[in-house]
């Protein structure tokens, strides 16, 4: 089983700055991938930023300049930081990773239990 477990989301004024981890554990062979997806009240999930295990970054539109991305592959941990936050960034922040629990199983996307980020003065 792998459990991906986030922390550090709360309450922050608009122009204030969070970070987010995220550590896998468990029984885990390769990661591949890992990133965040935000889930706003009334809307649907969408992608914040993801990373490869070589460091490629993928940033949605809205957050670029604004926020970064950041892994720990010893760690199994990927962090979020987020920089000159404003009210619609306001969201409940999940945390997936695409990897193989054993050399012999398929790849399978994996999330965390979500943790809310508060933009409000």
């Amino acid at each position: 089983q792998v459990q991906l477990v986030e922390s550090g989301g709360g309450l922050v004024q608009p122009g204030g700055s969070l970070r987010l981890s995220c550590a896998a554990s468990g029984t885990i062979f390769m990661i591949y991938s890992m990133g965040w997806y935000r889930q706003a009240p009334g809307k649907q999930r969408e992608l914040v930023t993801s990373i490869t295990t070589g460091g490629s970054t993928n940033y949605a539109d809205s957050v670029k300049g604004r926020f970064t991305i950041s892994r720990d592959n010893a760690k199994n941990t990927v962090y979020l930081a987020m920089n000159s936050l404003k009210p619609e960034d306001t969201a409940v922040y999940y945390c997936n990773a695409d990897l193989r629990g054993s050399w012999y199983e398929s790849r399978v996307t994996y999330w965390g239990q979500g943790t809310q980020v508060t933009v409000s003065s």
